[in-house]
């Protein structure tokens, strides 16, 4: 017969499971933001313009038209990052409604 355990003692203090749900989701949290620093710190950290290359400019426009993308990506990511962060925020709530 399995009982489980509601409940864990940590130095000898008694802590419950709201406790251990609490403990999780701040790690959560935490583990998301230091995640996304770690991913838009290269995106943050510009590197500059670089220099002329060496010869006679060609004066055709670059493949692609040359548009920079940096600004866009940084969006993409902040707005993913919102939108992770609304699902596990309804998945705690639904958990503790529970």
């Amino acid at each position: 017969m399995f009982i489980p355990i509601k409940y864990l003692f940590l130095n000898n203090q008694l802590i419950t499971k709201q406790k251990i749900i609490q403990m999780k989701k701040i790690i959560s949290i935490a583990t998301v933001l230091v995640i996304s620093l770690f991913l838009t710190m290269p995106l943050l950290a510009g590197t500059g313009t670089p220099g002329d290359p060496p010869g006679e400019p060609s004066g055709d426009p670059p493949i692609g038209g040359g548009a920079p993308i940096g600004g866009g990506s940084l969006i993409l990511l902040g707005m993913a990052a919102a939108y992770g962060g609304r699902k596990v925020y309804l998945m705690n709530k639904e958990e503790l409604e529970e």
